[in-house]
């Protein structure tokens, strides 16, 4: 099961850390936190950058929740196993499906290629492709696209790298800059 732990931003790795040095592997079978690949373009290129996906979460996977919840205890700086009330709850099975879909197995989400085609986004390549209905904005410029998911019981907002290589309307295309 994946369960997830809310942290203060910008602790995420040394709290990924501590779990990995503190936690028994009986409790807990993997710590890690979930990236993405941004473009960024500075110095008059386009560079690949990586940020975290889910900023003030870390992710963990374990079969025994009430060892991990003893393990936790002695991290400092945890903020909170997130549940429901006192009960804690794990992703459900859409949003891990999700998550390990569009993540490969070190969990870094890449950058995708896409066209529009007649005012429609298509995904040509890359963790996006198939997930199309979920893209609610998208900035050419900015090389990026934003999805509405539910995610940890609410809506939220994901910032993920999109390229879109071109535009087609009218039969023709018009490369992108």
């Amino acid at each position: 099961m994946w369960y997830v732990i809310q942290v203060r931003t910008g602790t995420e790795e040394s709290i990924r850390l501590q779990c990995g040095k503190l936690i028994d592997r009986a409790a807990m079978e993997r710590c890690f936190i979930p990236y993405c690949e941004e473009m960024k373009r500075y110095h008059g290129d386009w560079h690949k950058e990586k940020k975290i996906l889910f900023p003030g979460y870390l992710f963990i996977i374990s079969q025994d929740v009430e060892a991990l919840f003893l393990g936790l205890k002695r991290i400092s700086g945890l903020t909170k196993l997130l549940g429901s009330g006192s009960v804690i709850v794990p992703l459900t099975t859409e949003e891990e499906r999700f998550l390990k879909q569009i993540g490969n197995d070190d969990q870094i989400v890449t950058v995708s290629k896409g066209v529009i085609v007649n005012d429609q986004v298509i995904i040509l390549d890359g963790p996006l492709k198939g997930q199309e209905g979920v893209i609610c904005k998208i900035d050419r410029h900015k090389r990026k696209a934003w999805l509405e998911l539910l995610l940890f019981g609410r809506k939220q907002r994901v910032e993920l790298g999109l390229e879109i290589l071109g535009k087609m309307a009218d039969g023709s295309i018009y490369k992108s800059k």
